[in-house]
């Protein structure tokens, strides 16, 4: 008897072991507190997906199109494509119950990664009648670091808000513009700058696939 009841405990007491599930997901970001003088708020689409390694430790690797107006003479947009790793505090498998005793609940995580970035910045009329087109761009990489949280609706789909900060790495670029003659100028700055901005993303996801690991008991 005492067997019986050990066999029907382990079996209540069965978990998921969450390694090797690949997930698939779109996300929308804005970007605050941007490093350039004037610029406003920018907004973005991109795509991303998941590849967990342990019941603490996630992975997202993503794609993003930002772009934000600097007042009204300049328009920028940037491109983003990287990696964060997420760390979840709190022992994820102690909550990581059966579906059938699934219930919607949040995950809180704190996250660090890196990405590139490809950046451009354009004269709103676009036109200069001695160069050209009017525009400044540049390539760099980037460190960033935050904190998040999904909210589980069920098994397989999640929402997940996250806030990070981004820190440039590569060249700066400032634009000038006197508003009195209308002339717009851009400064390249050569190093590294702390300068950066915040990022607040929302994505949906949805789990695809277990590409490893096995059902814990």
């Amino acid at each position: 008897m005492s067997f019986l009841a050990l066999q029907v405990n382990a079996q209540e007491q069965r978990t998921f072991n969450p390694a090797g599930m690949l997930s698939l997901g779109g996300r929308t970001t804005v970007s605050l507190f941007n490093d350039h003088k004037n610029e406003m708020t920018g907004t973005g689409i991109g795509g991303q997906f998941r590849l967990r390694f342990s019941d603490a430790v996630n992975t997202d690797w993503f794609f993003d199109y930002i772009t934000s107006d600097i007042l009204n003479y300049a328009h920028r947009t940037d491109y983003h494509i990287g990696w964060s790793v997420l760390f979840y505090p709190i022992n994820h498998l102690a909550y990581f119950h059966q579906p059938k005793d699934f219930k919607p609940k949040f995950r809180p995580y704190i996250l660090a990664g890196h990405c590139f970035d490809y950046s451009k910045i354009e004269a709103k009329d676009g036109i200069s009648p001695l160069d050209g087109a009017l525009y400044a761009e540049r390539w760099s990489s980037a460190v960033q670091a935050g904190i998040g949280t999904h909210l589980e609706l069920t098994p397989r789909f999640d929402i997940s808000l996250t806030g990070q900060y981004m820190i440039h790495l590569g060249n700066h670029i400032e634009t000038d513009f006197d508003f009195t003659s209308g002339t717009l100028s851009f400064h390249e700055h050569k190093g590294a700058s702390l300068a950066g901005h915040l990022l607040v993303t929302v994505s949906l996801n949805y789990k695809i696939a277990r590409l490893w690991g096995f059902t814990r008991r």
